[in-house]
């Protein structure tokens, strides 16, 4: 309806302006006010997802050395406590790795009330962004000899995860996530508008560059201090 309202007034708008005012002004607001009705109706919503998960490498039921999971805020956590748990009764893993400064702390407590035993689980909880997930997630894992997993996260985030985690050395089997269905479509589509940004902005800045192995067994300076002096383990670690 609130759609419906806007073209009639835009119409109204068109057909009492001047001629010169409709080409200059109109026209471009005009389609550019289409086209955002369009990518936040549920069928733009649809379309763009489908585009985000298109390419994406399907799972072959092989068991993995981890499972892990990315931190997205609360909205979104349980959905991938859900799917980590199925997987773990699949017995796809022997092991549950989490990521994310809010996240990752709650989502392992969530997983040892469920039913994963604690020496089953572990995490980090420094990481910030999607490259800090990776980044921090190989600082521990990879000493561990931990290369191939299940990467879990929702469907907007799942291209740009796959991609730097596959970066940062892992064999990665992406496992998406719907977003909630309480979400009306103008909300999704404004997360997937900023994963489609995300994509070019990690494109640009090389941040899918493939790093060595040197680069992997030395982390970045910033993360392995971090990890020591912000304690970003989990469990934590005692270093007294």
């Amino acid at each position: 309806m609130e759609v419906l309202i806007v073209l009639v007034l835009i119409g109204i708008v068109w057909m009492v302006s001047p001629k010169r005012w409709r080409k200059r002004f109109l026209l471009p607001f005009c389609v550019t006010l289409v086209l955002c009705l369009a990518i936040m109706s549920p069928w733009g919503v649809d379309l763009a997802t489908q585009g985000m998960l298109a390419n994406l490498p399907q799972d072959t039921g092989e068991t993995v050395q981890a499972i892990v999971v990315l931190g997205r805020g609360d909205d979104l956590r349980q959905r991938r406590i859900e799917k980590v748990e199925k997987l773990w009764q699949q017995q796809r893993s022997s092991r549950v790795f989490a990521s994310g400064m809010l996240d990752a702390e709650f989502m392992l407590e969530q997983f040892e009330k469920n039913g994963i035993p604690k020496t089953a689980l572990s995490g980090e909880r420094c990481s910030q962004s999607t490259e800090e997930n990776a980044l921090f997630t190989s600082a521990v894992l990879y000493p561990q000899q931990v290369q191939k997993i299940i990467l879990i996260t929702d469907s907007p985030h799942i291209m740009r995860s796959m991609l730097v985690f596959q970066a940062s050395g892992f064999q990665v089997i992406p496992h998406p996530v719907p977003l909630p269905d309480h979400w009306s479509a103008p909300r999704k589509s404004l997360l997937l508008l900023r994963e489609y940004a995300g994509l070019v902005k990690y494109s640009l800045t090389d941040r899918f560059r493939q790093r060595t192995a040197e680069e992997l067994r030395n982390p970045p300076a910033d993360v392995a201090d971090k990890l020591v002096k912000w304690n970003c383990q989990l469990p934590m670690v005692d270093r007294s």
